[in-house]
């Protein structure tokens, strides 16, 4: 599919005729799940990821700009969408972990510490208090980056995409992803944090 081709696509979607929806995705599925795939390494994420592309290009159609290359611009599209599955997963890991260290009955605070102890936490309530105030500083420590390393040692970290995939996530080029992701690196080891 060309680009012509992909913006009268684009237009009939706009009008409602989901033909042209139809003709992006036979054209473009293999392409937007090796995109997604190379982000989660996940197959049923993934396909439930590439799915959804789909979706939000058809609620999202009015905003393609015309001119801009089509295939760059469904990559960054795809690439946005599987890095915040990652980031809205790992946030849901972390709600269910801290509501496992703070179970409120016994039965389920007797679970938590079998998990605790299974996943490598301490059940002794001054070492999670300890590395709750740990982690507070980091984020004061976070704080002290721009908001371009901050976002790049997310990426990197809780991310954990390449120097590669964060340059095309962020339309930037690779070696100012790893300057900054360094500079942030820098300025971490100064508040203490490796």
């Amino acid at each position: 599919m060309d680009e012509r081709q992909f913006e009268k696509a684009v237009a009939r979607m706009i009008q409602g005729d989901k033909t042209g929806l139809k003709e992006i995705y036979e054209n473009y599925v293999g392409y937007i799940y090796r995109i997604v795939y190379e982000v989660l390494q996940n197959k049923e994420n993934a396909e439930d990821v590439t799915s959804e592309f789909f979706i939000r290009l058809w609620d999202k159609a009015e905003q393609f700009r015309p001119g801009g290359g089509h295939r760059g611009y469904l990559a960054v599209m795809a690439r946005n969408m599987a890095i915040d599955f990652i980031r809205k997963h790992r946030r849901e890991e972390l709600t269910a972990l801290m509501q496992d260290l703070g179970a409120g009955s016994e039965e389920e605070g007797r679970d938590a510490g079998i998990y605790q102890r299974n996943a490598g936490f301490s059940t002794d309530k001054g070492a999670v208090e300890e590395e709750v105030l740990g982690n507070m500083t980091v984020s004061k420590a976070l704080e002290t980056l721009k908001p371009a390393e901050r976002q790049i040692v997310s990426l990197k970290v809780l991310g954990e995409l390449t120097f590669k995939e964060i340059a095309a996530s962020m339309n930037i080029p690779m070696g100012t992803v790893t300057w900054k992701y360094q500079s942030a690196m820098k300025k971490l080891r100064r508040c203490g944090y490796e």
